[in-house]
């Protein structure tokens, strides 16, 4: 009988995530049925949607989350031992599974870490490339704006962007952050702790902003989108870290109490399209925004890192550490 670890949630949320929010249990894994698969993880994702998302999860639920793993014993012929897989089963370090529920990785470039099939050849990845090309509607030319841009979605955005003959523009949480960001090819990159961020985009994109690519919500995007979006432009939410530890969020999309309301004007005023949206929505096109990640990486245009974390007993400070600015790229745990 195999026996698998697995963080359970043991206390509601309060501010910042903490260690003792979680238990480290064992549970007992039955061999798999017709149609299940036996899979080990190799590596866990932490992404800051899961502070969200289990807001309201019952205490002792696993916590949720994307994994990779090998394939240990399959019911089901369309898999083998040995096969590379993701899937949504959370913070076990073992698990059985439907075979449905699996996504069989063979996309990744010769040479590459597996890992990346948790970042931008995975799920960050996929949300840049739809997020951006989608929703954000970008053409060649335009000036793109994204913070968060040190992240695993942020980084990928603006690469996607210069890819695509755009101008961009990142902010991020420090000096070496904004280092990284222009390794990768950034035209301007700021640490938005030491800056002005109206000042300083006024210079950076003195034409205003086409497509601002949002992560963050709060401040950071009532001064965006009051000041600098040109008419037409575009504004993808992905995400509003910056609400997402606090007892009472802001109200609205992220922005101060009283303000969302106020920005309709901005918003009217310059035809602004503003649209949130989950990745999930796209994953009958998953296998496209796959191979075209994984193509661009093959050709060196697409550059990554990671902030690998070692130990499963250890994923919960790898998730702290998303929201006290410790990850650049991709989080990810090797189990």
């Amino acid at each position: 009988m195999v026996v698998a670890k697995v963080f359970k949630i043991a206390k509601r949320f309060q501010g910042l995530p903490k260690e003792d929010d979680f238990d480290l249990v064992e549970e007992e894994v039955a061999p798999p049925k017709d149609g299940e698969v036996l899979c080990k993880t190799i590596f866990l994702s932490v992404d800051p949607y899961m502070r969200v998302y289990t807001a309201k999860s019952p205490l002792g639920t696993t916590m949720i989350g994307e994994v990779l793993a090998r394939v240990v014993e399959s019911k089901d012929a369309n898999f083998n031992a040995g096969d590379l897989v993701a899937a949504g089963e959370g913070w076990r370090s073992h698990f059985v599974v439907e075979s449905k529920k699996l996504e069989k990785i063979t996309h990744l470039p010769e040479g590459v870490p597996e890992s990346l099939a948790l970042g931008c050849l995975g799920m960050p990845g996929r949300t840049a490339y739809f997020g951006l090309l989608d929703v954000g509607e970008l053409k060649s030319g335009e000036t793109v704006l994204v913070n968060g841009a040190a992240g695993a979605v942020g980084s990928v955005v603006g690469q996607i962007a210069k890819i695509k003959g755009s101008r961009v523009v990142g902010y991020a949480g420090s000096d070496e952050k904004v280092g990284m960001l222009k390794e990768f090819g950034f035209d301007e990159a700021f640490n938005y702790k030491t800056v002005d961020l109206s000042e300083t985009l006024s210079k950076a994109a003195p034409k205003k902003v086409d497509v601002y690519f949002d992560n963050v919500g709060g401040d950071f995007s009532d001064v965006v989108l009051s000041k600098h979006m040109n008419k037409y432009g575009r504004v993808p939410i992905c995400g509003c870290i910056s609400q997402y530890n606090k007892e009472t969020p802001d109200s609205g999309a992220g922005f101060p109490v009283g303000q969302g309301l106020q920005l309709y004007g901005s918003i009217l005023g310059r035809e602004l399209k503003v649209q949130g949206f989950i990745v999930w929505t796209f994953n009958a096109r998953k296998k496209e925004a796959n191979e075209q990640l994984a193509q661009w990486v093959k050709e060196g245009k697409l550059k990554y890192r990671e902030t690998v974390t070692e130990g499963f007993e250890n994923t919960p400070k790898a998730l702290i550490g998303l929201f006290t600015g410790a990850n650049f790229g991709k989080a990810i745990v090797k189990v």
